[in-house]
């Protein structure tokens, strides 16, 4: 907004000097204004008389060439016309040239006033015609003088002329007029009625934000001074949607001033064309509710909250609000993500579980088979090749269960340099000949507490994704260090609390990662390689198996240049490394097998039947009981004698721990054996541990049936 005290300053101007600046011309408008009355044309016509006064010349010429003829009495007529035509060009000239002596007079009593004016000032005369600018304006923009003010209005909006008129228009009337340009910017333009001159003011953004908007009384600009005042970003929008208003907090929010273009430009509908949008809330179709929109010219992800209101100060129009919402777009993305991976991990757990109660039963029905034929048998080999077919099912369901964080864990104390160790020729013959393989290792290497099988296999797995990110050969090294948090590092909306980790840190010279795919690497199923190259499993096993260790994994990668995965696993006592060395339990003889009893509580009918039989095959009793509360009817007898208890942990009705720990009230010393497709938390939060229980892993081979139950009788 153009401000109080330069408005005044100008109004000043033109009061203080209203007798230089219309002097004469309040004859000269009077006189003008009966001309228009008496002839009833306008100024612009009146002005053109004398060059009509040719006739009348004419007509005097006839006159003395023809006296006393037809000829004659016209020329008479002529001579009369003459006489009046030049009566009034005189008059006409002698105003023009009273105005322009009242111009020059107030050109320079205005002049010295607006001279050494800080901002831009332009003086021109009534038709915009420029006789004065003060340095300021030459300085900025340029000499225009002797030019019309549109020529340099033209360079800044292309509705120039539109503008001036309509900014001559109201300035006509209250004697000031202003109106903002783009950038927000303002010009101002000052102008008697009675007045032969304009005077013209420019005002940049920074200078108006700079001084003092209060002062202002014209209850007309009120309204905007409240507008531009509001900490709240505003944009105030034709009926169509075209910004006509741009406040500074939605310039400094947008990063421009859009001013002229439509919303739909600037901002990404919500799910569908702004003008649409738009549309409905001013016919009423819908009702006037923030929605979430895209910044279109922000090259990174930026959002922000719209709302409509209808304008106060134009009914056909409207005001939006708008909000930042890049971070609550943020954390929204992150919850959907978050949704998606567990939703994933929960399908991939159930679908485990199916799948590993089916191998148990084509794993196990094959080594009943295998046990009737012997290896030179024909069929010996088939029966082979569907066992080593089934683990590798078995297999591919792990690392299914590795990424829902459901697989079976055997956690313990681990060296990391002896582990990596015992991994080095593995490693080498994976990676080949053009890949060389660097180990390097902290002396003073701390403990950490891991299943050592699972680790391998991150290990493995990152080594086989470098050897692919390199066909052309390279350095592959792995690197192991002791580090302290002293405070909590936060990192890709992770947060590691302070302690002491062991740092693993595998670095490749690899084509590296794309930005756009950096952060999807570690989803199921989720592959830049070729069909048929991989299962996109790899990484997602990495990351379940790091998580459910307790550590973290961290991926940094340059395109062209290589990739680095850094592991955090938390760091263990030394002393906690030296345990006992166990002493191997002795092989349980079955010599009294035959008076073992095993309650088999299994629901899936073919995993019953292959344990029901191996179990058999090696000389235990077995009773058989489909859910849990079969089992219970079968111990209701108190005649009836069991020694273990097998039985499955996830079950229709009541589950295995429960159904258990009742039977144990009255049957405290009977062993049991839990098995599951997966590890769900056999036990309830705070519950405590059942009793004389062990664990075996869905899928299972017939030998690890019998021994794990064997093994558990003998103690």
């Amino acid at each position: 907004m153009i401000l109080a005290d330069r408005k005044s300053q100008i109004n000043a101007i033109l009061t203080n000097h209203r007798q230089k600046i219309s002097g004469q011309g309040q004859f000269e408008g009077g006189l003008m204004t009966r001309l228009d009355r008496i002839l009833g044309l306008p100024r612009n016509a009146i002005a053109l008389l004398p060059a009509l006064m040719l006739p009348a010349v004419i007509g005097s010429a006839l006159l003395l060439i023809f006296p006393g003829s037809t000829s004659g009495m016209a020329a008479v007529v002529f001579a009369t016309m003459a006489v009046a035509w030049y009566l009034l060009g005189g008059a006409i000239s002698l105003i023009h040239a009273l105005r322009g002596i009242s111009g020059r007079r107030a050109l320079a009593a205005i002049k010295s006033e607006v001279v050494a004016a800080p901002e831009p000032i332009w003086i021109s005369d009534s038709d915009g015609l420029v006789l004065f600018q003060n340095s300021a304006s030459i300085d900025g923009f340029g000499d225009i003088v002797g030019q019309n003010i549109l020529s340099w209005m033209c360079h800044i909006r292309a509705d120039a002329e539109d503008l001036i008129a309509a900014l001559l228009a109201r300035a006509d009337q209250s004697g000031f007029a202003e109106t903002e340009l783009p950038g927000g910017d303002v010009l101002a333009l000052g102008r008697a009625a009675d007045a032969p001159l304009q005077i013209w003011s420019y005002h940049g953004a920074e200078e108006i934000g700079a001084e003092d908007m209060a002062g202002d009384e014209d209850p007309e600009d009120e309204p905007e001074d409240e507008f531009d005042a509001l900490p709240v970003a505003l944009l105030r929008l034709s009926s169509g949607g075209l910004i006509r208003r741009v406040n500074p907090a939605a310039r400094r929010l947008l990063g421009q001033n859009p001013v002229d273009a439509h919303l739909g430009t600037i901002l990404d509908g919500p799910g569908r064309p702004v003008g649409d949008w738009l549309a409905d809330v001013e016919s009423g179709r819908a009702e006037p509710r923030a929605e979430m929109l895209r910044l279109r010219s922000d090259g990174g992800d930026r959002h922000f909250q719209v709302s409509l209101a209808r304008d106060p100060s134009d009914e056909a129009g409207l005001v939006a609000v708008l909000t930042d919402a890049s971070a609550l777009k943020t954390l929204e993305a992150q919850f959907v993500q978050s949704q998606k991976m567990q939703a994933i991990g929960q399908l991939a757990g159930g679908v485990a579980h199916d799948f590993n109660n089916l191998l148990t039963a084509i794993s196990g029905h094959c080594d009943l088979l295998m046990m009737r034929h012997d290896k030179a048998d024909a069929d010996y080999a088939d029966l082979d090749q569907i066992s080593q077919n089934a683990n590798r099912a078995a297999a591919l369901v792990s690392q299914l269960l590795a990424f829902s964080r459901k697989q079976t864990m055997k956690p313990e104390i681990l060296d990391l340099r002896d582990t990596l160790a015992d991994l080095t020729h593995l490693l080498n013959r994976l990676v080949g000949e053009r890949v060389a393989l660097n180990i390097l290792h902290d002396p003073q290497l701390l403990p950490i507490r891991a299943d050592k099988r699972q680790l391998e296999q991150v290990i493995m797995n990152l080594v086989v994704n470098a050897r692919d990110a390199m066909p052309k050969g390279g350095d592959i090294t792995i690197r192991t260090r002791n580090i302290r948090l002293e405070a909590p590092l936060e990192r890709d909306r992770a947060v590691l609390s302070k302690g002491a980790y062991v740092l693993v840190e595998l670095r490749d010279e690899g084509s590296g990662i794309a930005p756009e795919h950096l952060t999807k690497i570690f989803e199921p199923f989720f592959t830049t390689k070729r069909t048929g190259e991989g299962t996109g499993l790899g990484l997602s096993t990495v990351y379940g198996i790091v998580k459910q260790t307790g550590g973290f994994i961290f991926c940094d990668s340059t395109v062209g240049k290589g990739t680095v995965f850094t592991l955090y696993f938390p760091a263990h006592k030394a002393s906690a490394a030296k345990a006992a060395p166990r002493v191997a339990a002795p092989a349980p003889t079955f010599a009294d097998a035959h008076r073992a009893t095993v309650l088999l509580v299994e629901d899936e009918a073919p995993v019953r039947a292959f344990a029901a039989r191996a179990l058999r095959l090696k000389g235990y009793k077995v009773l058989e009981a489909e859910h849990a509360e079969a089992a219970l009817d079968l111990l209701a007898d108190p005649e009836l004698v069991v020694d273990v208890f097998v039985t499955d942990v996830v079950m229709p009705g009541m589950d295995g721990p429960s159904w258990v720990r009742s039977a144990l009230r009255d049957r405290p010393k009977t062993r049991v054996v839990f098995i599951s497709g997966y590890t769900e938390d056999i036990f309830a939060e705070g519950q405590s541990p059942v009793p004389n229980s062990v664990f075996l892993a869905k899928p299972f081979s017939l030998v690890e049936l019998t021994e794990t139950v064997g093994r558990h009788l003998a103690g």
